[in-house]
């Protein structure tokens, strides 16, 4: 059986977890700014950025086990998800509230999302998590498949790099509210405690790919693949 049409057991439990983090992040945690305080020390941060860098994790196990060309599949699935889900949140905001019902205002409060944050947040994860399956599937060739921890943590900085790079200049780039020192701070700040958790996972990140090769029997080397991105089949 090709591997283009073998099955796979746990592949779409994968995939409906990727998705579902990223609908989360992008529609309810990416509006909230929460904070970490030690004695004087404070520090603000967007809630985010706790759950964000899963979606890294999962990018890593889905190249590792199954090779590129499943996780591009499942990259374009999320990318055409989060369209219509923030198509579909910002048509519920434009229907008129019945007048017994007074919740109008928080919805708007809560879900409403500029377009132009939407869209750069689409567009900077599309191109981090290309980027980041390209260099850990190119890399477990390089190191013919040792050094996971290498793979995992090197993929991530170079997606998150990618990702950092774009969504803030799109998202806030001339706005007033944020000066470019700002928005640079922001930038180096998100970047940073995004790595940080990548290599606290680690060992996390361990458990799960033996467990899985071992479960699907795949441990796939793209030494043949075909790495152009919009080439979804």
């Amino acid at each position: 059986m090709s591997k283009t049409h073998k099955n796979y057991k746990y592949l779409p439990y994968i995939q409906a977890l990727f998705i579902t983090v990223l609908l989360i992040v992008n529609l309810v945690a990416a509006g909230k700014v929460t904070f970490f305080q030690f004695k004087e020390f404070y520090f603000p941060f967007g809630a985010g950025i706790l759950f964000f860098p899963i979606s890294y994790l999962i990018g890593d196990l889905l190249t590792e086990v199954y090779g590129y060309a499943p996780t591009r599949r499942v990259i374009w699935t999320s990318f055409a998800v989060l369209i219509l889900a923030n198509i579909m949140v910002q048509l519920i905001l434009l229907m008129p509230p019945d007048q017994s019902w007074p919740h109008q205002k928080a919805y708007q409060e809560v879900f409403s999302t500029s377009w132009r944050l939407a869209f750069s947040s689409i567009i900077a994860f599309s191109a981090g998590e290309f980027t980041n399956s390209f260099v850990l599937a190119k890399l477990k060739v390089l190191t013919n498949g040792s050094k996971l921890w290498a793979r995992t943590i090197g993929s991530t900085i170079c997606g998150e790099a990618i990702d950092t790079l774009i969504f803030y200049p799109l998202a806030f780039f001339g706005n007033p509210d944020f000066s470019v020192l700002l928005i640079l701070s922001l930038m180096k700040v998100n970047y940073i405690c995004k790595i940080v958790w990548e290599v606290l996972a680690t060992p996390l990140t361990y458990l799960i790919v033996n467990w899985l090769k071992k479960a699907e029997h795949e441990d796939y080397f793209d030494r043949k693949t075909d790495f152009n991105p919009f080439k979804i089949m």
